[in-house]
Formats: structure tokens, C-alpha cells, sequence
């Protein structure tokens, strides 16, 4: 007898019903970048098609993202340079540009999960996740700042907190600071396999955050490490994190495997800006259908195991997937 898979593949119908790995709007995450300001967008010339956004313009685009059925934001900051200092102490400010922004999401949006990110870099005058003491990335002293940041947020409204500065035991301070601080309801989303990559340079530019000097290879993972991951795992499970993000995402897609099954928490992956940004630049050179190619992407995404898909093309892949239903 001769077996034939083709018989699986042979229409529309019979595709959809032995299809392995669903993609949904409901599976997405918008990354939202915030400036100081009122009615300005201001583009990201390495990232077609995304803008830093003031407060009022920011809650129309997650207005958007409701409507096309993506459930949820993250907030990053553009913060003022006359703002940063080496401790990042604008981090906590209770009326700074991120709990300004959490508050007007919840109140325009109820609905809305809002996440917020934990690190240093967007505050800090040295550009680094964590706190530089002589030249070095600080540990220890990082903790209470990256806490401090958590709970000032979640005070503000956020759903949700990731840290993703990468310190050696930031989920179990932040998960302490919120229980003592009464935000037990509070999520953590902890970046526990964050590796020191190349695809974070639109990013980057976005916030304005590269490093004044050094890189961030003694507190991000080296790409070439998986086995690495299980210790991370296990610490941040143990640490009270309630999601595992996996950094960047399909040049990863072995990690968040590895992650999906080392662990029954949900995963989260990202994909980052420079994911992004290659099939934006490589479809406006018609070297390919960007469509096609952002949908083939989230779906690979969501085949190795992510539950959740932070990604700057959450509205165009909901309007496609909506578009397909």
C-alpha cells in the first residue's frame, strides 16, 4: 500500500482541520513605545511603519489593537536625557512617563492587559539594565530599583511586569516588593532566556538606550547556550514568576522549545526589532511578501511553543488573520 500524507493537504477544509499550531489575534502582544508630549508620532526611521507616540496618541493605537481583537500592550519609555542618572532614579517616579501612560490606559481601556518593563536602560545615563559601580554591571544593587520600578507601575495600573535587565534574582525581588506592597494579583513576565543579540538595534534606536561603553554580555545570555536555559527556568519558577519570555524569537525557535518543555508556565516569546525590521526592509525591496512571510513567522512562532507572541506586527497580523477567517 502506498501511503499518501498528500491526502491531509488536499483542500482548504482539510488543511484547517489537521492544522497543528493555531495563530490568533488572542495570541498577540503590541510593543508601544511612549515620548513626552501631546499629539506627536514621532517615526523610527530603523523600524518601518512604528513610532514613538505620546500619551494621547498611544491609547488610540491600543484602542486599535482592541478593536482588531489583540489583548494586550507593553509599554517602553523614551525618557529625556536631562531625566537619566546612573541610579535610573526616574525609574520609580510615581509621575513619570510610564505610570502616566499605565494610567491613562486603564482608564480609557479597562479591558486592556498592560504590561510594563522592568530594566534600567531606558533611565540610566550609562544605557545598562542594571546599576554600572567601576565599570561593572552591579547585581545587588540593582534589586531594589528594579523593585521599586515594579511596584511604581504596578501602583499605576499595570497588569503585568517584566523584567527583562536579566539580574541574577530580580523576579524574586520584584515578586516580593509587590506581595509587601499589596499588588499580589499583579503578573510577573520574566525575560528568563534573554540572550545578548544583534537583532535589538532597532530597539535600541527607538529608546534611544544603546550603552555608553561595554556591552551587556556579562548579564545577557550567549546565544551560543541552551543547556544555560534550564537554570534560568528553574530559578525564575521558584522566584514567583508567573510567564517565561524566550529573546529574540525564530532565530531561537531550539529555545523556546527547550523552554515549552522544561516548564508548564505559559511562554512568551519576542519578536524583536530586528526581526521585524528585516522583513519590513526586505519587503520594500520586493524581495518578499511581507504578509505572507509575518504570519508564516508568528505561526513558526507559536509551532515551537509560544503561547504568547510580543510583536511589533500585532495590528498588521490581526487585520490578516481577520481578513483569512
Amino acid at each position: 500500500m502506498l501511503v499518501r500524507p498528500r491526502r491531509n493537504r488536499r483542500s482548504p477544509g482539510v488543511r484547517a482541520l489537521v492544522r497543528e499550531a493555531e495563530l490568533s489575534p488572542e495570541h498577540l502582544v503590541l510593543p508601544l513605545f511612549v515620548q513626552e508630549g501631546n499629539a506627536t508620532a514621532t517615526p523610527i526611521a530603523s523600524m518601518p511603519g512604528q513610532a514613538r507616540l505620546t500619551i494621547d496618541l498611544l491609547v488610540e493605537k491600543a484602542r486599535e489593537a482592541l478593536s482588531l481583537g489583540v489583548p494586550a500592550v507593553e509599554v517602553f519609555p523614551l525618557v529625556p536625557e536631562a531625566q537619566k542618572d546612573a541610579r535610573g532614579s526616574e525609574s520609580a517616579n510615581a509621575s513619570g512617563l510610564v505610570p502616566r501612560a499605565v494610567r491613562a490606559l486603564k482608564q480609557a481601556l479597562p479591558e486592556l492587559v498592560v504590561i510594563t518593563d522592568v530594566a534600567l536602560d531606558p533611565y540610566s545615563s550609562d544605557g545598562h539594565d542594571g546599576v554600572v559601580v567601576d565599570g561593572r554591571v552591579d547585581n545587588d544593587q540593582s534589586l531594589p530599583i528594579l523593585a521599586a520600578m515594579a511596584v511604581a507601575q504596578a501602583r499605576a495600573g499595570a497588569d503585568v511586569v517584566a523584567p527583562s535587565d536579566m539580574m541574577d534574582g530580580r523576579v524574586g525581588a520584584v515578586r516580593h516588593a509587590l506581595d509587601e506592597a499589596g499588588f499580589t494579583d499583579v503578573l510577573v513576565c520574566s525575560y528568563c532566556t534573554k540572550y545578548a543579540s544583534a537583532f535589538y538595534g532597532p530597539f535600541r534606536d527607538a529608546l534611544e538606550s544603546a550603552p555608553r561603553a561595554g556591552d551587556k554580555k556579562t548579564y545577557q545570555m550567549d546565544p551560543a547556550n541552551v543547556r544555560e536555559c534550564a537554570r534560568e527556568v528553574a530559578l525564575d519558577e521558584a522566584e514567583g514568576a508567573d510567564w517565561l519570555m524566550v529573546k529574540p524569537g525564530l532565530p531561537y525557535a531550539d529555545v523556546i522549545r527547550f523552554v515549552r518543555d522544561a516548564s508548564s508556565l505559559p511562554v512568551a516569546v519576542y519578536h524583536v526589532s530586528g526581526e521585524y525590521a528585516m522583513l519590513k526592509a526586505a519587503a520594500e525591496r520586493g524581495f518578499i511578501d511581507y504578509e505572507r512571510c509575518l504570519i508564516e513567522s508568528l505561526t513558526c512562532l507559536r509551532r515551537a511553543g509560544a503561547d504568547i507572541i510580543f510583536t511589533y506586527g500585532a495590528l498588521d497580523a490581526a487585520r490578516i488573520l481577520r481578513a483569512q477567517r
